[in-house]
């Protein structure tokens, strides 16, 4: 049986939200469901629902894995160059042990190219906003999809309801929203977990464009990254050995991220200026057989490891059965 029939007989066995009933405290987010067990530890049981135009389309097989999976990979590399991170370990393909903490209220995304399509992206405030964003002139003379001399630093709010509002660095200090000196160590962290993902990325003829990252502090008052690190929902990879001719031809660079389910939906009739369109409608079986086809390639791609598709147990119960043992 090839990959694509193997997640089509997935596409009725996805985990659409995970319940725990022993937790002491649940937090279901967009993706992941949350669940607090001890006063030093919690489970994140990754979904596979998928988020997009600001609504949750559906599901994909096997997303909530890959997810999982590949930010996992990312914290075990980490701890190569020192940073601290949230994960204990991994008790099933779609679930992790992490330790407990207080979440920064904002969000870091570190920029390498000027791109994007969206009123939040690079690209936009180099031609609507003066080329500032957050606080930066991006220099002159610049191309779409062009590298930065250096990355820049791009952080958001990161708001229970409603959309990231976009910060300097010194708004973050002059709103009181991180202190001066765990904002000096979060910024060092970021700086070089992106070159660092820059550098690995490269050996698998990848480029990591641009990514977010999240924050908190431990129960021993140390910072560290949490929620997950380079996945295809919070990173942007472009293939390495075609970027450099499709940009002297001004050309888009293949993509290998979430923005591939954005255009998959409008290619299939969603009118993203229509308010009143849903885009759940436009979102087919056909479109999740892709993108799970597409989500699987990168992990591979990035982490240079096969996929494994767990044995046919029914997966919400494989799921309860690991949070269970814990």
């Amino acid at each position: 049986m090839n990959l694509e029939e193997q997640i089509r007989q997935a596409l009725g066995n996805c985990v659409d939200q995970v319940d725990f009933s022993s937790a002491l405290k649940t937090f279901h987010g967009k993706v992941r469901d949350t669940f607090q067990i001890s006063d030093r530890e919690m489970l994140i049981a990754v979904s596979d629902r998928v988020s997009a135009f600001d609504f949750i389309l559906g599901t994909v097989p096997f997303k909530g894995q890959v997810l999982n999976q590949t930010a996992n990979w990312w914290f075990k590399q980490l701890d190569s160059i020192g940073i601290n991170h949230h994960l204990i370990e991994e008790i099933d393909p779609n679930v992790s042990r992490v330790k407990l903490g207080k979440t920064l209220p904002v969000e870091v995304i570190v920029r390498g190219y000027l791109t994007g399509s969206t009123t939040t992206s690079s690209w936009y405030a180099y031609e609507n906003l003066d080329r500032m964003i957050c606080g930066i002139e991006m220099e002159k003379g610049m191309m779409k999809n062009q590298k930065f001399n250096t990355p820049i630093i791009t952080p958001t709010t990161k708001p229970e309801v409603g959309h990231d509002v976009a910060l300097s660095e010194q708004d973050i200090l002059d709103q009181g929203l991180v202190d001066e000196c765990v904002w000096s160590e979060v910024r060092d962290m970021a700086l070089k977990m992106f070159e660092f993902g820059q550098r690995e990325a490269a050996e698998q003829n990848l480029i990591l464009v641009d990514t977010k990252y999240e924050f908190g502090i431990d129960m021993d008052g140390n910072v560290m990254v949490v929620d997950e690190v380079h996945t295809p929902d919070s990173s942007r990879y472009w293939i390495s050995d075609s970027y450099a001719s499709r940009f002297e031809a001004g050309e888009e660079p293949e993509m290998l991220d979430k923005e591939f389910v954005r255009r998959m939906t409008i290619g299939n009739g969603y009118d993203v200026d229509d308010g009143d369109a849903d885009p759940k409608n436009y979102f087919d079986d056909a479109i999740r057989v892709e993108a799970a086809v597409r989500y699987i390639d990168l992990y591979e791609r990035v982490t240079g490891v096969n996929f494994v598709i767990p044995d046919s147990i029914e997966v919400q119960d494989r799921i309860q059965n690991a949070m269970k043992n814990i």
